[in-house]
């Protein structure tokens, strides 16, 4: 199970705060579960650390146009940056 890390700005924190419950059920059928960070020095950039399941759904739900509502409504700013482990 890799563990990815996810980057994106949003509108408004407290408003993507808000979404944490329905960004859980979303990213359920791909991610056992994940951490959310906010930047010290920029609260409107926003981290997960996600523990992975199936990495083909977790790009399929990232690039489903049915969740861009849920996208605007959590203030979700685009670029969104997925970050994978390297082996060293």
């Amino acid at each position: 199970m890799p563990t990815v890390v996810v980057r994106h700005k949003v509108g408004d924190f407290k408003t993507w705060l808000k979404g944490h419950d329905e960004r859980t059920r979303l990213f359920a059928p791909a991610v056992s579960s994940f951490k959310t960070f906010q930047d010290q020095d920029d609260p409107k950039s926003v981290v997960m650390v996600l523990e992975v399941t199936n990495m083909d759904k977790l790009m399929a739900i990232m690039t489903d146009s049915n969740i861009q509502e849920a996208k605007d409504r959590h203030t979700v700013k685009e670029p969104i940056v997925v970050s994978v482990p390297v082996a060293v």
